[in-house]
């Protein structure tokens, strides 16, 4: 581990070097890439270099351990050994986890998108508070929620949502979401009071830029028809709803939560991208995919994730077996207890399975 530590201190000085180099500073994506490998690359190297600055006093502390003859001397001494281990071991267990390869989509913004599954009325109902909650927890982030399009149930609930979530490392925090999303209550229909059981889905894709996946024009296909549902006078009056169908894989958007055109245009492609994206990562990445899936199990649709017991106020994420008696509170967006704890559980297995760690800027 200390050989692939140095070895990235030794890139790191390599990097600082070329960002003062003229040649670098005039090219502009030269330097952008070579700032974003140095940028990548700091906080391992710090914590390394505090790791290398403990050893070397504990070594200068057992000397004085070896070498003192005065009682009170030593005993300070002992104290001092007793505190340096435990930091270093701190430092080398911390060390260890930023050597943990980091999934290239951490930084990004997402596409979340959440869909009513069985159970009719009451999943719609439950599938609007679960995207009250996520903006909920977003607001405590400071991130950004952009609706990008909707389709609503007759309740008032969501057949669908799609909705940007814009801000610093969204998908590291939400990631874990994708999957089926139980809940078990007491509808209010419900006249005897019995406990019904529905399902929604939520998918949390990374949000491609442009410059990352180009979509052909030639591949696309964009049929314009009047919006539908809750709006203004222009729904059912002008051609402002887009459907953008991508040919050769078949992946259908549509937005209509714009009364511009042009805007639900701009936004139905980036769905449509983050969608591309997303099955690209999958086809090019089968193997990363895989140890995800085996760490804190897949977010594939037909995977029961967790499950929101409101008789009991309680929520269970199955894949980790936590439960919570708060469910009032996690519905308000306090979410960070169970986020940390798949992230912790992430960490531990890919500790476990940690053989050869490829370079942080491959």
């Amino acid at each position: 581990m200390f050989e692939k530590l140095q070895a990235l201190e030794d890139r790191y000085e390599d990097l600082s070097g070329l960002l003062g180099d003229p040649s670098v500073i005039s090219s502009p994506d030269r330097y952008h890439k070579t700032a974003k490998a140095h940028a990548e690359l700091q906080d391992i190297v710090d914590k390394f270099r505090v790791y290398k600055s403990l050893s070397r006093q504990l070594a200068g502390t057992r000397r004085i351990l070896e070498e003192e003859n005065d009682p009170e001397m030593v005993e300070l001494a002992r104290e001092e050994v007793r505190d340096l281990e435990e930091r270093l071991g701190e430092t080398e267990e911390q060390l260890r986890l930023l050597l943990i390869p980091k999934d290239p989509n951490d930084r990004k913004s997402v596409v979340v998108e959440i869909r009513a599954g069985t159970g009719g009325d009451e999943a719609s109902l439950f599938a609007s508070e679960i995207f009250r909650m996520y903006g909920r927890y977003a607001e405590r982030q400071r991130w950004k929620v952009e609706v990008l399009d909707a389709h609503y149930s007759g309740v008032g609930g969501f057949k669908e949502v799609i909705a940007l979530v814009e801000g610093q490392d969204v998908y590291s925090r939400l990631k874990y979401e994708s999957g089926v999303h139980r809940v078990q209550r007491v509808p209010e229909t419900e006249a005897q009071g019995r406990v019904h059981t529905s399902a929604i889905t939520v998918s949390v894709l990374p949000e491609a830029d442009e410059v990352e996946l180009v979509i052909d024009p030639k591949d696309i296909r964009i049929d314009t028809y009047c919006s539908s549902g809750p709006g203004g006078q222009s729904v059912n009056t002008t051609y402002s709803a887009v459907r953008i169908t991508h040919i050769p894989t078949g992946e259908v958007v549509t937005c209509q939560d714009e009364k511009s055109q042009i805007k639900n245009k701009a936004k139905a492609l980036k769905v449509l991208r983050s969608r591309l994206y997303e099955k690209a990562l999958e086809e090019q990445q089968n193997e990363i995919a895989e140890n995800r899936r085996s760490m804190v199990k897949s977010g594939d649709r037909s995977e029961k994730i967790r499950t929101y017991n409101f008789p009991q106020n309680r929520v269970t994420d199955h894949r980790i077996g936590l439960s919570l008696h708060r469910l009032d509170s996690v519905m308000e967006g306090d979410l960070d207890e169970i986020i940390d704890a798949l992230t912790t559980h992430n960490q531990a297995e890919a500790l476990k399975n940690q053989g050869q760690v490829p370079h942080p800027t491959s």
